[in-house]
């Protein structure tokens, strides 16, 4: 059992890297099939393909808590149509546009939805803390008036 987050990316597809002919370039994205992530409740799977180097996935479809563990460690995972997917599969190189909601591929341009909350987060480096920090000073305002209105309370 492990806590860390980094060392897991040497065990990714730890059985199939066993077999003969296995070859899984470390690229940036992984294209893979639906449902991906499925039974994974964990966040070891997301902490070894980002530890492997992928930055983002791209599947038709994700398991719902694979998705937000995803997330939660700045990797991002793109739902496409499977057939979007299968052509992208097919291409030699891809490139996926956060800002502009797109991925590139054989001179096309796919466009994919995202939470704009999901967005920013990306774009910006931000995690769950680094959100909380942007309204520190509110917070902070939040407290002292809270203190100053709150209940008193004494020692009995």
């Amino acid at each position: 059992k492990r806590v860390e987050r980094t060392g897991f990316g040497q065990y990714l597809f730890y059985d199939w890297a066993k077999e003969p002919g296995w070859d899984l370039d470390p690229n940036q994205i992984l294209v893979t099939g639906r449902n991906f992530g499925c039974g994974s409740s964990r966040e070891h799977a997301p902490w070894a393909l980002q530890d492997y180097g992928f930055k983002a996935l791209v599947a038709p479809s994700f398991a719902d808590i694979f998705y937000s563990n995803c997330t939660k460690i700045g990797m991002l995972p793109v739902p496409l149509p499977e057939e979007e997917v299968e052509a992208l599969m097919a291409a030699e190189e891809a490139e996926i546009d956060l800002e502009a909601e797109v991925v590139r591929f054989a001179g096309r341009e796919v466009p994919f939805d995202i939470d704009p909350d999901l967005r920013h987060r990306l774009l910006n480096g931000l995690d769950d803390i680094g959100i909380t920090l942007q309204s520190g000073e509110a917070i902070e305002r939040y407290e002292a008036e809270r203190e100053r209105a709150g209940p008193v309370t004494t020692e009995l």
